[in-house]
C-alpha cells in the first residue's frame, strides 16, 4: 500500500485514504457489533448478581451459631452483599412491600430471621446453589430451616444467557468473515492503482523484497491508523449512547472494552498487511500484459 517516486505519490494517496477509511469503517462496525455482545454478557452477569438467596435461621439458633454461619458465608469467594436480617428488619421491609392489616391479627411477628446474599453471575445455577445448600446445612447442622431462591427465575436467566451467547457467537464468527473479505477486497482494489508501478520496479531490476518490504510496512501503518480511527469512532459512540442512556454506565466493562479494542487493532493490522503482500506477490507474477 505504498507508492515510490514523486510521480507516482498524486496517485498513491487517494488510494490510501480511501484504503483507510475504508477499512475504518468495517472495523467500526465490527467494534459496535463486539461492544452489544459485551453489554449482552454484563447484562446477563448483571441480573444474575442481583438475584438474592435467603438462608432462613431456626427460631431456636443462638447467637454464636448465626454470628458463625454469617463469617462462613462472608469467607465463601462468590459471595457478595452477605447480610445478616433479623426480626426488626425482616418485619420493615415486609411493611415497606407490602400492607400492614396483619397486625389487626397477629401480635407477634411472624417472619423468621434469615442471613441473605448474593452470589456470583458464574454459580447462579441450581446445581451449584444446590450443593451450596448442601454445604451450609451440613456444616451447620440445626441452624438453617430453609435454604431459598428463585429457582424458576435462575433457570430463566440462564436459559437465556445461553440462547443469547450462541446467537452473538454466530454472528460474531459471520462478522469476522465479511470483515475480513471487506478488508481484503479494500486492500486489493488500492493495491490495484500501483501494480504498474510494482511491475515496472521489477522490470529495472530491484528484488521482490526490496519492492515488497516498503509496501508491507505501509501496509502496517494503515492498518494501524484505521484500526485507530475506528476505535476512536466505537469510544466516541459508545460515549455518545452512555450520555443519552445513562443504564448502559452500569453494563461498562473496560477490560472487554480493551480486549476488543486490542482484536480490532490486530485484525486491522494483519488483514492490511496480509492483503497487500498477497496483491504484490500477485502482480509480481503476472505478466505486463495481464496487467491491462
Amino acid at each position: 500500500m505504498a507508492q515510490f517516486g514523486k510521480a507516482s505519490s498524486k496517485k498513491g494517496k487517494p488510494s490510501y485514504t480511501g484504503a483507510i477509511i475504508g477499512v475504518s469503517l468495517v472495523l467500526f462496525l465490527f467494534g459496535i457489533v463486539g461492544w452489544f455482545f459485551l453489554n449482552l454478557r454484563k447484562t446477563g452477569d448483571y441480573f444474575k448478581e442481583n438475584i438474592q438467596v435467603h438462608t432462613y435461621l431456626n427460631r431456636d439458633a443462638s447467637k454464636k451459631q448465626i454470628d458463625s454461619l454469617v463469617n462462613y458465608i462472608s469467607a465463601i469467594p462468590y459471595a457478595n452483599r452477605v447480610e445478616y436480617v433479623d426480626k426488626e428488619k425482616a418485619i420493615a421491609r415486609w411493611n415497606a412491600e407490602n400492607d400492614t392489616t396483619w397486625k389487626q391479627f397477629l401480635s407477634n411477628n411472624p417472619l423468621p430471621e434469615s442471613i441473605d446474599f448474593y452470589v456470583k453471575a458464574a454459580y447462579v445455577q441450581k446445581d451449584s446453589l444446590d450443593v451450596l445448600s448442601s454445604n451450609l446445612q451440613g456444616t451447620f447442622p440445626g441452624v438453617i430451616s430453609e435454604f431459598q431462591f428463585p429457582t424458576e427465575t435462575v433457570s430463566k436467566v440462564g436459559t437465556y444467557v445461553k440462547t443469547a451467547g450462541v446467537i452473538f457467537l454466530i454472528a460474531a464468527i459471520l462478522l469476522t468473515i465479511l470483515v475480513v473479505f471487506s478488508i481484503d477486497n479494500t486492500i486489493r482494489l488500492a493495491m490495484y492503482s500501483n501494480r504498474f508501478l510494482i511491475k515496472t520496479m521489477q522490470m529495472v531490476g530491484a528484488t521482490r523484497w526490496f519492492i515488497a518490504k516498503p509496501i508491507n510496512q505501509r501496509a502496517v501503518i494503515n492498518g494501524l491508523i484505521a484500526s485507530v480511527i475506528a476505535i476512536a469512532a466505537i469510544w466516541g459512540t459508545i460515549l455518545l449512547i452512555e450520555g443519552f442512556l445513562p443504564d448502559f454506565k452500569l453494563l461498562h466493562d473496560n477490560n472487554g472494552m480493551i480486549i476488543l479494542f486490542t482484536i480490532i487493532i490486530v485484525l486491522g493490522i494483519t488483514i492490511s498487511l496480509a492483503s497487500t503482500h498477497r496483491s504484490v506477490i500477485k502482480y509480481l507474477r503476472m505478466k505486463l500484459d495481464d496487467l491491462y
